[in-house]
Order: C-alpha cells, then structure tokens, then sequence
C-alpha cells in the first residue's frame, strides 16, 4: 500500500485521529528507514473474557501488524487494581494482583485469536510501576495538575452530582499515561471512553522529551439491542468464546440497520464495500438475511474457523428454517421424580431463578417436549426417559432421572 492507502485502512471505523499528519509522518519515516513503529493498546483484565465489543480496537492493532509494525498488546496489571474510572458514575472495587493475572492468562489466549503471537510483544505494566519509588511517583505527579485531571467528563459529572471521587481514581490516567513513556510508543490505541487517558499519555511524553503518541479511538459498539454499549451486565453482548451456532444465533437477531454498523468494525470489508452491500439490498438485488449470514460466518470464522461457521449456518436452517431440534443436545440428570415446571427449569440451570422461570413461561419461551409451557407450577414428572426443555430459540436441554 502507499502512504495514503495506509492511512485510508487505518482511519476505517475510528472515531478520533490526532493527528493525521503526525501519523502520516511517522509511517513514511518507518517506510524509509525500515524501522515498524511502536504500536499500543492497553486493557486491564477486570474480567476473565473478551466479548466482541472488544475486539473493535483489536482488529485496529491488527491492521498495524499486517502492516508490519510492532504491536504491544499491554496488560495492566498494575492499572487494573487501581480500577478505570471511565464512563463511571461511582468508585469501581478494585481487584487483587491475584484476580488480575488469572484473567490477564485468558486475555491473552483470547487476543491471539486475532493477532499473530509471533508478532504480538506482550507486556504487563507492572513492570515499571512496581519499581517506581514513592519519590519516582511524586515527580511523576508533578507533571499534570488537579485541574488537567477534572477536566475529565467522569470527574466533573459525579462531582457535580455531590458523588465521592477516591484519590486513587485520579492517579489513574497518570499512571495510563505513563505507561507510553515507559514503552516509548509511537501509537496508542483505546475506545472512545480512553481518550482522556491516551491524550494524557501524549502530555506526558512531551515532558520526557518523547515524540508524542499518535492518538486513535474506536467507537464503543452496541450490543444486540442496537442502543446500549455491548455489556455482560445488560446481557446484550456475544462472547468470542461462545459456542459458534450461538453466535450465530445472536447476529442473526440483530436489526437491519445495526448489521452495517457490525460490517464496518467487525470485518475487513471496507466502507465502499459496506455501500455497495447497502445499494444492493435497498434495490432488491440482495437479501438482507443473506447478507447476515455472511457476517455471522466471517465473524465465527475469525474467533472459530471457517468449518465451525458453515455447520452453525446448517444448524440454525435446521433449527430455525426447518424448525428441527438440534442433532445434539446437551443432557442432565437429576433424581427422579416430580418437579414443578419453575423450580425444575432453575435447577438445571435454564434460568438463573424461579422467579426467572415464571417469567420466561408467562412470555411464552419455554418449551416442553415440543409443546409450549403455560403454568409455571406445572408438574413435570421424570424418568429415565427424560424430558426434553427448550427455552427461548437457542437453549435445549434433555433431563433424564436417576
């Protein structure tokens, strides 16, 4: 590619840029002088799995590594004790060294889905900041101000709110920031929600006589509801470890419209390719049901392989077109007898409660043996010949007594 090509590929699907000729710069400097540049993303591993939302800035890391620049996937080891204040309206628990490095082990295994190991230096901040000193640490404070830490969004809103802001929090973006001093890199990459941490990293190389960063932010992706960021707690997300036909149930329930959103940020499919796609299925000439089947096996494809993609395409037109149940499903026992409808359905893990249970038969989304449930009280009675529950579209489970 040239220079401009490069960046056209590298600015898809960003949000902030800063700045473009500063970039510009450096990858002609690398292109001369055969030096790849440094390029970083950071995460602190607060929770033991990557869902797709995630993988967004990934796949950006992953751009500059096709391109032949190093890429720094950073752990922050030492960050996530202190705990990311962004986009929270209340002081987060911190974790212990312990929970961090059991989740950071998953991280990793979960990244190289998508980047090269090979190509991939992968480095814990700790390695830096437990050598600091409490002296090291106030010189290190010295160089931003209070006011430069408040002018962050999340600080003026839960103070204007009269909410508490721990001292900790605030040391956050400082010790962020001098996380790209200490790698000397040349380019850092974060959500929408980092870019107060990222542009603090910029200062904070100006100050250690560094190049500064070349800052770029990813949008945050919504989740299946297509309004909400994609959240384990909103239960809206796809886990790249999920089973693949579940992926593929789960996109293909997205909208229309959230289905371009996903091609841009979670394919290589460029922007005219997405228009093009996008012309053909206002004219008729394509389906758009068609065309989420191509994103959901490109995405399966990515954290799966492609054979996984194509049996969970077959799987959902068996299930869903053809309305069959599942070559496979998974079984339990449980000791013969008796059950209430609700009580069973929350013993076997099909809901996380009975009082989950009575509203997914009131709704109408629970199945037994093929036949729609109506009563939550409904008594169940099972054998070694089992019972077989369904709930919602996706979830089959065959109960059998002991």
């Amino acid at each position: 590619m040239t220079i401009d090509e490069q960046l056209a590929h590298l600015r898809k699907g960003t949000v902030d840029l800063i700045r473009e000729e500063d970039l510009k710069k450096k990858l002609e400097r690398s292109a001369k002088t055969g030096k790849p540049l440094r390029v970083k993303l950071g995460l602190d591993p607060t929770a033991p799995d990557i869902h797709i939302g995630h993988t967004v800035v990934i796949r950006k890391l992953r751009a500059f590594q096709d391109l032949g620049h190093t890429v720094i996937f950073l752990i922050g080891d030492f960050t996530g004790m202190i705990g990311d204040p962004s986009g929270k309206n209340a002081t987060r628990p911190p974790l212990s060294r312990e929970e961090i490095n059991a989740n950071a082990e998953t991280y990793k295994s979960q990244m190289f889905r998508l980047l090269d190991p090979e190509k991939t230096e992968v480095r814990f901040n700790g390695e830096w900041m437990d050598k600091l000193t409490p002296a090291d640490f106030i010189k290190l404070a010295a160089k931003t101000t209070v006011r430069q830490i408040l002018e962050r969004d999340d600080f003026t809103k839960r103070m204007s709110e009269e909410k508490p802001i721990s001292l900790h929090e605030l040391l956050y973006p400082l010790v962020q920031g001098y996380d790209s001093v200490a790698l000397n890199a040349d380019v850092e990459l974060g959500g929408t929600d980092q870019k107060f941490n990222l542009l603090m990293g910029r200062n904070l190389q100006r100050e250690f006589d560094q190049e500064p960063q070349v800052i770029i932010t990813t949008p945050l992706l919504e989740g299946l509801d297509g309004v909400n960021k994609m959240s384990k707690s909103l239960n809206n997300y796809i886990g790249i470890e999920e089973p693949p036909d579940q992926m593929f149930g789960k996109i293909m329930s997205i909208s229309d419209d959230l289905m371009w959103r996903y091609y841009e940020l979670l394919t290589d499919t460029t922007v005219d390719e997405v228009n093009v796609l996008k012309f053909k299925c206002e004219s008729d000439a394509e389906n758009p049901r068609d065309l989420k089947v191509q994103l959901a096996k490109s995405i399966i494809a990515d954290f799966h392989s492609q054979q996984s993609a194509d049996k969970a395409e077959e799987e959902f037109t068996r299930r869903f077109v053809k309305k069959e149940v599942p070559d496979e499903i998974e079984e339990r026992s449980v000791p013969a007898g008796s059950y209430a409808l609700a009580q069973l359905l929350a013993d076997v893990g099909l809901a996380t409660s009975k009082g989950e249970a009575r509203r997914l038969i009131q709704q109408g989304g629970v199945k037994v043996n093929g036949e729609k449930a109506t009563s939550a009280t409904a008594e169940i009675n099972i054998s070694d010949d089992g019972v077989l529950l369904q709930v919602g579209k996706l979830k089959f489970l065959k109960v059998r007594g002991i």
